[in-house]
Formats: structure tokens, C-alpha cells, sequence
């Protein structure tokens, strides 16, 4: 068996930079898609079924909070367990912890809420998932979190806002 770091999973798996920290890929977009009139109001056009990445965070980078129109399925594959910090609309704070380590917390799927925000982070050297997205991902639907939008809006969560947003 090769050995496996972040750099292993970047080049066999062809990983890009993502916009909000970290690596990923595309890896499935369903062709059909769901008709903007069977969509709630908050979508702007047609959406495919379903889309999937993989997705991966090394050692001191994070995912900053950002929140989409869908929920989202996130898997583990590989490396260490990984933190995900979601703010519910209504302000509570959930960390859920992605993976198999020695966390008794630690689940290898969670589902984040749309319109949820959430930020995350590697408890490790690095972290590979998956994440499934239905209706299916559009960067229309991607919103990066401001600083003091969400200081603003969550003033009790001022010490992970200001840990996991970029601007």
C-alpha cells in the first residue's frame, strides 16, 4: 500500500484549490435536473438531482464559514477526523465530528442543514471526504460568510467566527 499523506490524495485524485480553504474535485453531477418551479423559492433556476466532491483540508488550513441553499452530506475516506462547526439559522452552535478516530463523537457521515453556516477544520495532518449536495450544487447557491455579518448575527460564537472566517 503507497504511502498515503495530502499529497498523495492532491495528485491521484487531481484536486484543485477550493474558494473557501482546502482541495477538491467534482467527481458526479447527475444530468437530469429538478425544474426551478418543483424548487423551493429560495433557488434561482434548475438544479441537478445531485452533485459530489471529494474534498480535503491539510494540517492549519480550514474551510471558512460559508452556508448553501441544500443540504449537505458530508462522507469520510481517509486521514484524521475532521471538525465541523455549523451555526444553525436560529444561532446554535453544533461541532460535529467527521471520521473514525478514537472521538467517541467521531461518525463517518453528518449532514449539515441548508442555509445552515459552517465552517471546518482537520484534527490532524490532513482530512479526505466526500460531500454530496441535493438539489444539487450551484455556485449561486454558495454564500461566504463576513466576518461581521456573523459577529453581527451571532455575537455568542465571536471566538470560532473570528477563528474560521477569512475577511
Amino acid at each position: 500500500m503507497p504511502n498515503r499523506d495530502s499529497n498523495y490524495w492532491v495528485k491521484k485524485l487531481k484536486l484543485e484549490p477550493h474558494p473557501e480553504g482546502g482541495w477538491f474535485k467534482e467527481v458526479y453531477r447527475s444530468k437530469e435536473t429538478i425544474d426551478d418551479s418543483a424548487l423551493p423559492g429560495r433557488f434561482t433556476g434548475s438544479r441537478n438531482y445531485s452533485t459530489a466532491i471529494y474534498y480535503l483540508l491539510e494540517e492549519g488550513d480550514y474551510s471558512a464559514f460559508h452556508r448553501i441553499q441544500s443540504d449537505e452530506l458530508w462522507h469520510f475516506y481517509d486521514g484524521d477526523d475532521l471538525e465541523i462547526i455549523e451555526i444553525t439559522p436560529p444561532g446554535v452552535l453544533t461541532k460535529h465530528i467527521l471520521g473514525i478516530g478514537t472521538s467517541l463523537k467521531a461518525l463517518p457521515q453528518i449532514t449539515i442543514a441548508a442555509k445552515s453556516w459552517f465552517a471546518a477544520r482537520p484534527l490532524g495532518q490532513y482530512t479526505l471526504t466526500g460531500c454530496t449536495v441535493s438539489p444539487g450544487f450551484d455556485f449561486q447557491d454558495f454564500e461566504m460568510a463576513s466576518r461581521q455579518t456573523l459577529l453581527s448575527e451571532f455575537p455568542q460564537h465571536k471566538g470560532i467566527i473570528e477563528r474560521l472566517c477569512r475577511e
